[in-house]
């Protein structure tokens, strides 16, 4: 009597070949190779921490409460992988560029479509009162140095209290401090808004209490949004950061690039109280 091969048969020695060995032939190549890789990796990992059942049975709740908290306006598993630094190590991966050119960051949750486009030098704060006023300026330039004229910039912040537009629609106007700017011959950009405050992720569900077991804090650094396109040109989604803040080195979604630190100076007398320059350097020969 033939037996099947011992590979068929699960055992601790074996699993990832068991296991991988079910995938069928026919199975689409990439994906294939991705849960493949997968399996190799997740049956390491237990193995190499030596897994208990408690533990197992502690990760398959925490990941059900993880879905449990998601719906149309919240994305507990990307708040998850944030944390973890996978977005930012997805997007590092998928967005390499020369030395020169301005880095990506993770896009974040609060991205709307249809913001206004204004003129530029126009205000984007719609909200009265409160907040320290900035005006944001700079260049978009390709990597030799030239200007990029009809670069669209699209631009985001918080208010004063840390909280964007579409969290508090009953508080702040639609569209408040979001806009889109087109440059003209010279690539300048100039608007003003509300420089920026620290505030915290979303953390009363399951990965704000893995942060705390942790002994992590869920802030992130104040910051600026850009999305900057051009034909051509590979986009730029991004932040900058506010200098001094103190949160830079402890981000809690790993979002700080160094060269994404921007200076914000007092503006003693002036239209606002700060100003930040920036300047994006766009790679050319990508689709935009």
């Amino acid at each position: 009597m033939t037996h099947p091969p011992a590979s068929d048969y699960f055992s601790e020695a074996a699993s990832v070949a068991t296991v991988n060995g079910r995938i069928g032939a026919a199975t689409d190549a990439r994906l294939a190779h991705v849960m493949a890789r997968l399996v190799t990796h997740l049956h390491a990992f237990v193995q190499d921490v030596a897994l208990t059942q408690d533990e197992w049975g502690a990760a398959i709740g925490f990941l059900t409460r993880t879905g449990q908290m998601c719906d149309g306006n919240r994305q507990e598993f990307i708040l998850l992988s944030d944390v973890l630094g996978l977005s930012m190590l997805v997007d590092a991966i998928n967005n390499r560029r020369p030395n020169g050119a301005t880095e990506n960051t993770v896009l974040g949750p609060f991205h709307v479509a249809d913001a206004p486009e204004y003129p530029m030098g126009a205000t984007i704060t719609l909200q009265k009162g409160g907040g320290e006023t900035c005006l944001f300026e700079g260049r978009v330039t390709d990597l030799q140095g030239a200007p990029l004229a009809g670069a669209r910039i699209d631009v985001w912040s918080d208010n004063e209290d840390g909280f964007y537009d579409v969290q508090q629609p009953d508080l702040q106007p639609r569209h408040n401090n979001r806009g889109v700017f087109v440059t003209g011959p010279d690539g300048r950009y100039w608007f003003r808004g509300l420089k920026p405050v620290s505030y915290p992720i979303p953390d009363d569900g399951p990965v704000g209490q893995l942060l705390t077991r942790l002994g992590r804090h869920p802030y992130r650094p104040a910051h600026m949004h850009f999305i900057v396109s051009h034909p051509g040109h590979a986009t730029i989604v991004t932040h900058t950061f506010v200098a001094g803040d103190a949160y830079l080195q402890s981000d809690a979604v790993f979002g700080v690039k160094q060269s994404l630190i921007a200076p914000f100076e007092p503006v003693p007398e002036g239209a606002t109280q700060w100003r930040s320059r920036f300047d994006f350097v766009m790679q050319g020969g990508a689709a935009s």
